[in-house]
């Protein structure tokens, strides 16, 4: 398994299967305060919409509230990048995990504001990865 830092996003590639990824994914994102609100089966709507074949692929919204309420409270807009999205897909006979930066994503505006809290959902996020990198 690789950890990697891209611009967008925290990733890790996992040698598990995708299932096992989502069920990790989603508690590690636990561990560190996050909730899954929102669950998009990227694959089974290809299909539905577009009689489409795609790889297992999930989008999950995932949001930490007294994040979100503290953002929100700085700044009503940025409600436009919540929640958090977390991708995992099938890839290799593993999974790959990819986690948006909330301090990518703060460069779309000004984020002063924003920036302490984008700071410590970062520092969350981050720990999500390594844990992922970890099991």
């Amino acid at each position: 398994m690789t950890t990697t830092h891209q611009e967008l996003a925290l990733r890790v590639k996992l040698n598990i299967p995708y299932e096992d990824a989502v069920e990790k994914v989603t508690a590690a994102l636990k561990t560190e305060g996050f909730g899954v609100l929102t669950e998009i089966d990227v694959k089974a709507t290809m299909k539905k919409k577009l009689d489409a074949d795609f790889r297992k692929y999930v989008i999950l919204g995932a949001c930490n509230p007294p994040l979100a309420h503290r953002a929100l409270s700085a700044q009503l807009e940025i409600g436009l990048l919540l929640p958090c999205n977390v991708i995992v897909y099938e890839e290799d006979g593993g999974s790959v995990v990819s986690i948006v930066d909330p301090l990518a994503m703060m460069q779309i505006g000004d984020a002063t504001a924003l920036e302490p809290i984008a700071l410590e959902a970062r520092a969350r996020l981050e720990r999500v990865r390594d844990a992922l990198a970890q099991s």
